[in-house]
């Protein structure tokens, strides 16, 4: 599950996403420089190959290590994309491309966001979208919904199969995990209409509604969606600042990390529940994007609570994130892993050892500058020792038993 809001300003346009995969999914963070490619030259997505452009773009992308694509990332030009999974009452095909392709692919080969919304479209109607989403669970598929942003303006980009709505952004605007276009669309996909009436879920006078022919309700419901589109549609109305935007993507929405049925916070912690084991927020992204300035900050961990985000800039050369995290588990070199080990001492005693190091993580994050990455994979080594010398303030809870198991699995 996942969290993206934009917000079109007429000073910036604000972009983040969190991105919620299941637990011990490793996400890295990658910066590719622009690329020339040779004519008939091929590229490997996830599940398809295809061909391959003569150049692609600047991008920084956040990617769980297991997949080509990427669960969010910018590009040189402003360009920010995230994609959400969405349930639909279409069959996901059995191959395709992942939601997750269809980003990278329109980061490193689009300049605007009008390009990007017109390639994904195109990009899914000759493909479909369909293969193995998940990371343990093999089984997990769906559809997608994308934000896509840049200094100009966005869209909101809902799909269900090869049927798609698309919404011109005005203002704040935010989406998690359920479809939300209704019948105030700017766009619509050619046929959609049509295969909404031959599937029987338009009748004959009413007036077309995205989400009312192709939303799945259960699935609606059991992701938490329209709990969470609602918190962060209200934090994402507030937004003027950088720190406004990290308060959005920490948010809690007053609970603690164990609580709730389903995932009703944009920061988000798994827990044993069925309807929670794939909402971990394992990676947060956070753009500005101004026409010739934009800037990008990212975590490169889990847990946006306990996050350092980091700046990385286009065009002053490739800077360096640290190793790339093992697919395997616990690596003890990785960003991504090494603070995936201070999270799991947390959730032990969330307010107590959160408390312990917040003031060092606060003063990291202001400092900021390319650095901060490496020293962040210092850091928080530290930070892990410090909490795992703290003792427990309260009984242990199924939702510890659960994490342990997480963490066996992991090799934490």
């Amino acid at each position: 599950m996942c969290d993206t809001l934009v917000v079109v300003r007429d000073d910036a346009v604000w972009f983040a996403k969190n991105s919620d995969r299941e637990p011990g999914e490793a996400q890295a963070v990658e910066h590719h420089l622009p690329a020339r490619h040779a004519s008939g030259a091929r590229v490997r997505a996830t599940h398809l190959e295809l061909d391959q452009v003569a150049h692609t773009h600047e991008v920084v992308l956040s990617r769980p290590t297991w997949m080509w694509g990427a669960e969010m990332g910018t590009n040189e030009h402003g360009l920010a994309i995230g994609n959400e999974a969405v349930f639909t009452r279409i069959p996901v095909e059995p191959s395709g491309l992942l939601g997750m392709d269809l980003v990278r692919l329109a980061l490193e080969r689009c300049t605007t966001a009008d390009e990007a919304l017109d390639l994904v479209t195109w990009m899914i109607a000759r493909h479909g979208q369909g293969g193995a989403a998940g990371f343990r669970d093999r089984a997990f598929s769906y559809h997608n919904a994308f934000l896509i942003a840049d200094p100009r303006g966005a869209w909101l980009l809902e799909t269900a199969g090869r049927f798609w709505a698309a919404e011109k952004v005005q203002g704040a605007r935010s989406t998690s995990n359920v479809l939300s276009i209704g019948a105030d669309y700017t766009r619509v996909g050619p046929g959609t209409v049509e295969g909404a009436r031959s599937l029987g879920l338009l009748r004959r006078g009413e007036q077309f509604d995205f989400r009312k022919c192709f939303a799945s309700p259960v699935m609606g419901w059991l992701s938490g969606g329209d709990l969470r589109r609602a918190c962060t549609q209200r934090g994402a109305a507030a937004v003027q600042t950088f720190e406004d935007v990290l308060r959005v993507v920490r948010d809690h929405a007053g609970r603690t990390p164990e609580a709730g049925v389903r995932i009703v916070m944009p920061c988000a912690h798994a827990s044993w529940l069925p309807t929670r084991g794939h909402g971990q927020t394992t990676g947060t992204l956070i753009a500005k994007l101004v026409p010739g300035a934009s800037r990008q900050w990212l975590s490169g961990t889990s847990a946006p609570c306990l996050s350092v985000m980091k700046e990385i800039p286009f065009g002053k050369g490739q800077i360096d994130t640290g190793p790339v995290p093992s697919t395997s588990g616990f690596d003890g070199a990785s960003l991504w892993w090494r603070a995936e080990k201070l999270h799991r001492a947390v959730l032990q005693d969330y307010q107590a050892r959160q408390s312990a190091i917040e003031d060092d993580r606060r003063a990291l994050e202001a400092r900021g500058g390319s650095d901060v990455w490496q020293e962040h994979r210092e850091r928080v080594v530290e930070w892990a020792e410090r909490v795992a010398r703290m003792g427990r303030h309260r009984l242990p809870r199924p939702f510890d038993a659960w994490w342990r198991l997480q963490s066996w699995r992991d090799g934490v």
